[in-house]
């Protein structure tokens, strides 16, 4: 079989199994909903795992005593 038969073939093939895409405007305005979603939703509570704070402490320990790694920490930021 040809390059173009092949070709020819697989497009009729996505043809039929992918929709067109005529409609794509939306129904209505999405907008309204989302801000009376924001305002029900209660604000995320900042919570800060132990380990979070267990490696942060670890690495102000380590650029305390050896601030040589300052430029090797920043270098890889």
């Amino acid at each position: 079989m040809s390059r173009e038969g092949n070709n020819k073939e697989m497009k009729d093939l996505l043809k039929q199994v992918i929709a067109p895409a005529s409609d794509t405007e939306l129904r209505r305005d999405l907008w309204p909903q989302m801000l009376r979603k924001l305002e029900e939703a209660p604000a995320p509570e900042l919570h800060v795992p132990w380990f979070d704070w267990a490696l942060a402490a670890i690495l102000s320990a380590v650029l305390l005593f050896f601030p040589g790694s300052i430029p090797a920490l920043l270098y890889h930021l």
